[in-house]
């Protein structure tokens, strides 16, 4: 899940929006795009936007932890954030995966909670694992893929960076829609609606990102936003203060002839 960012009030190098402190870190796997942790002071409502992203998240709620399988979304969604939780997530880049749990079957918000097997762990694949925290995130990931248990479909960053690969057109849209649950097509026009609202939120006008990522026309652009962000244009713009709760961080996954500011 990826809120809307709508930041106010005090900033700092954990950086507080509102009512959820949250703090990003690289990962050490090629595999993941970043590891995050938030924590929420009362309870916030905010919209999910659509992300291409498959990931894992624990979440410490009421004196209980649990661990949440979550693919990607493609369209935006009224979400709710609890008071006093936690959590803490694993973003993967696309096309990693975990082989039983695909993302076509967690996509859109169709999220999976694993079985507990303890109060501190929790069971996969017949194992009992730990509960991962921000600081050892990077160890449960490298033990994942050690055991098989996350996986990574190479077709997918060839099909991104446009290089031929000793496959049929079908097998590798096949296969790309396999590992990361959204067609070539429908990833990239969920990357061009966040880097719209990245460009919006930074000064650009409506017209100029029109123009520069390539929408037929102003009404595009907006049903877009509408669709996939949840808001227009003129409300990205507008409104970036005034509503609680939100995160919206720069993709890696941006072209080159589409830079961001």
């Amino acid at each position: 899940m990826i809120a809307l960012l709508k930041s106010s009030g005090r900033m700092d190098q954990g950086r507080y929006y509102v009512n959820l402190q949250f703090e990003e870190r690289p990962a050490e796997s090629p595999l993941v795009e970043r590891i995050w942790r938030s924590y929420s002071e009362a309870a916030s409502e905010f919209v999910s936007i659509a992300s291409i992203n498959y990931g894992i998240v624990v979440t410490k709620l009421e004196g209980k932890t649990f661990i949440t399988v979550r693919g990607p979304e493609t369209k935006a969604t009224p979400a709710y954030g609890p008071p006093n939780a936690e959590w803490c997530g694993i973003v993967f880049k696309p096309g990693t995966f975990i082989p039983h749990l695909p993302a076509n079957m967690v996509m859109d918000r169709q999220d999976a909670n694993l079985p507990e097997a303890g109060s501190q762990s929790f069971w996969l694949q017949g194992k009992a694992w730990e509960y991962p925290d921000f600081d050892n995130a990077d160890t449960f990931v490298e033990r994942l893929i050690r055991e098989g248990l996350l996986v990574r479909e190479n077709v997918v960053d060839a099909a991104l960076q446009g290089q031929v690969q000793d496959l049929s057109l079908r097998s590798t849209q096949r296969r790309f829609v396999q590992s990361t649950g959204l067609s070539h097509g429908s990833l990239r026009q969920i990357e061009r609606a966040r880097q719209a609202t990245l460009l919006l939120q930074n000064g650009s006008g409506i017209l100029d990102v029109v123009e520069r990522l390539g929408y037929a026309d102003q009404p595009h652009l907006t049903r877009t936003l509408k669709h996939m962000i949840g808001q227009t244009p003129a409300q990205i713009i507008r409104d970036s203060t005034l509503e609680p709760l939100g995160y919206l961080y720069k993709s890696l996954l941006l072209y080159e002839d589409e830079p961001l500011p």
